[in-house]
């Protein structure tokens, strides 16, 4: 085991984050303030020093990772796995829209374990372990400081499964902000959390459903 520090940044925002509409795997670009975001976190998180930068391979996962690569002049490798959750027949429906159609099943999803699922979609613990493949598979290399961008809710289920956290807990971690961060640091050979949601304008709160994992 190689692996010293984990950095799990989200993407910066899109319109559709701006909607709150689910974007799950569509590939939806930064708007413009989520491009300004990126570049505007990218100092903050190159101080990290990162050693190596792996993002999903969606754009605007892509596209913020690329923001602190500009800083560290680290290069990006793209991994499909650490895209963000499948949200199946959800995908590109606002959250309003799904509470009104599918009200039990998103509050299953929301509150429950983490084999909850949207409908024909992908379940946290089903995220997580593809997420966490790559993880493995740094750890079996030279890097002691990794960088993921990835999404939301893969950053909610892969701190759930790193932290060895019981099922019942996942759905009480809150999603992360644009362009926030989760660092994680191992200490006697496992995983501790450093700091949760940070950013540039501190600490996020959410209100009702604004942070959702799985957008």
């Amino acid at each position: 085991m190689t692996l010293e520090h984990l950095i799990l940044l989200r993407h910066g925002q899109t319109d559709w984050n701006s909607e709150q509409r689910l974007q799950g795997h569509r590939d939806i670009d930064l708007n413009a303030a989520g491009r300004r975001q990126a570049v505007q976190a990218a100092p903050s998180v190159a101080a990290l020093r990162p050693d190596v930068i792996v993002s999903s391979d969606l754009r605007r996962a892509r596209d913020t990772a690329g923001a602190v690569a500009d800083v560290t002049g680290l290069p990006v490798a793209v991994d499909p796995r650490l895209r963000e959750t499948s949200m199946g027949k959800w995908e590109g429906m606002t959250r309003d829209e799904v509470v009104v159609d599918w009200s039990a099943e998103w509050d299953a999803w929301r509150t429950t374990s983490p084999d909850a699922s949207p409908p024909g979609g992908e379940s946290r613990r089903q995220v997580a372990t593809r997420a966490i493949e790559v993880v493995h598979e740094l750890d079996a290399g030279d890097a002691q400081r990794a960088l993921l961008t990835s999404h939301g809710g893969t950053i909610v289920g892969l701190t759930g499964l790193l932290l060895d956290l019981p099922d019942t807990t996942w759905s009480t971690l809150i999603g992360i902000g644009n362009c926030h961060w989760v660092v994680l640091h191992r200490y006697r050979g496992a995983w501790r959390l450093h700091s949760y949601n940070a950013g540039l304008g501190g600490v996020v709160l959410p209100h009702g459903e604004d942070q959702v994992a799985g957008t």
